[in-house]
């Protein structure tokens, strides 16, 4: 009988292959079925409404005051701009692009502690930083430079490095939060907060959905959006973490952009013409510096000398 470790791994692969296909599933709809900030707008309302009905099985916390202008600054940055970046970002650019850059997240999570924490940087984890530096900014000039069949673009790559940037604020200022109270309290109220900056942003968007062009395979990718990407997922998170240590699920960062390169080859194969001559020599390098960065910066203090020695 599998054990709770295996049962982590299997929680952690579902959750990048749900968010693999996403980038797939959402960019199928944007902007011809909705608009992206008024897509964003309705999956930060369904969250919220998924997220506080979860909180009527658990018991209910009475969050601090002082907790509340924090609590805000989380919504702004892990669900506002960061979301709204997303989706406008992905609706601009390619999958594969789009998760090529998401995986810089580490890299800007130990930039965001060196400059509100004061976490040192250590000469191993700047060199991290400068080769995944150098791989997104060659991503994005590789974007202005590609043909005009291919779907990334250099504006949609830069949005999803701005969401990038402001998810690793967010993990940054939310940590004490997580410590002081329980995952879901906290995450219901980010949402809630982030409602109130990216609804009003989405709100246009949102009511100018034409339910007339929406069908029945239309709707049955809302709900993945909805359920799947923000629900499911963040619970599947939330179980892995309870057994395996978190830089074990740092390590599944790397599924994404390989699923989606697969998918993208698959696509590209079927006949696909948006997706041929995405993956190039350009974009191959630009994907190892990036890893390359992200895994000198992940790694644990002592773990190459640990590895030379053994």
């Amino acid at each position: 009988m599998a054990n709770k470790t295996t049962y982590a791994h299997i929680a952690l692969f579902t959750v990048g292959v749900i968010y693999a296909l996403n980038y797939f599933i959402a960019k199928g709809l944007m902007p011809e079925k909705i608009g992206p900030s008024g897509f964003i707008a309705l999956r930060v309302l369904g969250g919220v409404a998924m997220f506080f009905a979860a909180r009527l099985f658990v018991k209910w916390e009475r969050v601090e005051r002082d907790d509340i202008m924090r609590l805000a600054l989380c919504g702004l940055t892990g669900v506002a701009i960061n979301q709204l970046c997303f989706f406008n970002g992905l609706a601009l650019t390619s999958p594969l692009h789009a998760a090529l850059i998401m995986t810089t997240n580490p890299i800007f999570v130990l930039v965001a502690s060196a400059l509100i924490l004061g976490t040192s940087i250590t000469l191993r984890k700047l060199g991290g930083i400068t080769f995944g530096g150098l791989g997104a900014v060659a991503l994005l000039l590789n974007s202005g430079e590609e043909a005009a069949n291919v779907a990334s673009s250099l504006e949609g790559d830069f949005l999803i490095l701005v969401n990038a940037l402001s998810y690793g604020v967010y993990l940054v200022v939310v940590k004490p939060l997580m410590t002081k109270y329980k995952p879901i309290t906290v995450i219901s109220w980010v949402f809630l907060f982030g409602s109130l900056f990216a609804v009003p942003v989405g709100y246009n968007q949102l009511i100018d959905i034409d339910l007339t062009i929406i069908n029945t395979v239309d709707y049955w990718a809302i709900v993945y959006v909805i359920i799947g990407t923000t629900f499911l997922a963040y619970l599947l998170n939330i179980y892995a973490l309870n057994t395996v240590e978190p830089t074990v699920v740092s390590i599944y960062i790397y599924l994404q952009p390989i699923i989606v390169t697969l998918l993208t080859l698959g696509l590209a194969y079927a006949g696909y013409t948006l997706y041929k001559g995405e993956i190039n020599y350009q974009t191959t390098l630009s994907a190892l510096a990036i890893f390359t960065g992200v895994w000198l910066v992940s790694i644990p203090s002592g773990y190459l000398k640990t590895r030379i020695m053994v």
